[in-house]
């Protein structure tokens, strides 16, 4: 389990590389954004095509529920 959202994403975007041989980093871009700090931090950002690549790659059974909505969603975006 992961308690850090940091972590996280950083062993999905190997894990994604590693099996898929696809780097989210070419979907995503980095932004800087106030942090809580008050600082400037950079921040991975992702458009809407970007974001159901990423919630396609994740292998959880519990995300089952979410990506089928997303792809209802999706659907009816377009």
């Amino acid at each position: 389990m992961f308690t850090n959202p940091q972590d996280y994403w950083f062993k999905m975007k190997k894990r994604v590389k590693s099996e898929d041989g696809f780097e989210l980093s070419t979907i995503c871009r980095q932004f800087k954004l106030k942090a809580g700090d008050g600082k400037m931090r950079e921040t991975d950002i992702a458009n809407i095509k970007a974001l159901f690549r990423i919630i396609q790659s994740i292998p959880s059974p519990k995300a089952e529920p979410f990506k089928q909505w997303a792809s209802k969603s999706r659907l009816r975006a377009h």
